[in-house]
């Protein structure tokens, strides 16, 4: 091997001897055609695995922080922009800068809430009494049944 392979073959633990080797003939890196089919199959079967993987390659492959501050950039404001817009901020309701109203409206709200408490209750209480139904007259229909067994085989052996 040559000092200048050698060199590139040892160029330290982060980087392989193909990172900053080009290919003789053509001048390109080798692995780009392998790349290309990567990119034709993906559109074929994963197509927006592959849409994403060429807009990152056309940004120059960013790293994880500088995509991640460019999507809060672009669509941070609107976010914010349409939680404005809807009033409702992270743990429900946004103040209206009335509290009178705001009293009221929190006060319908634990109305509701408990009312909605009382109706899951009474559903819950309603699903046991059908189930009550249903074990008593599973009772009912086993108890004929054992009935009419014994009824049967003691007739047999009495005639």
């Amino acid at each position: 091997m040559s000092d200048t392979a050698s060199a590139a073959w040892n160029a330290g633990p982060h980087t392989g001897p193909w990172e900053n080797r080009t290919h003789r003939r053509c001048g390109r890196k080798p692995g780009r055609g392998l790349e290309i089919v990567g990119i034709i199959l993906g559109f074929i079967f994963v197509w927006p695995l592959a849409l994403a993987y060429l807009v990152w390659k056309m940004c120059g492959y960013p790293k994880y922080d500088e995509a991640k501050a460019f999507l809060n950039e672009t669509f941070g404001r609107a976010k914010d922009d349409l939680f404005r817009a809807r009033g409702a901020g992270f743990g429900g309701f946004a103040s209206t800068g009335n509290a009178a109203f705001d009293d009221y409206r929190r006060s319908e709200l634990e109305r509701l809430e408990e009312e909605r408490r009382k109706l899951d209750e009474e559903a819950r209480d309603f699903r046991n009494f059908v189930e009550e139904l249903k074990r008593a007259k599973d009772r009912e229909e086993f108890d004929a049944y054992m009935a009419k067994r014994r009824s049967a085989n003691n007739g047999p052996t009495a005639a």
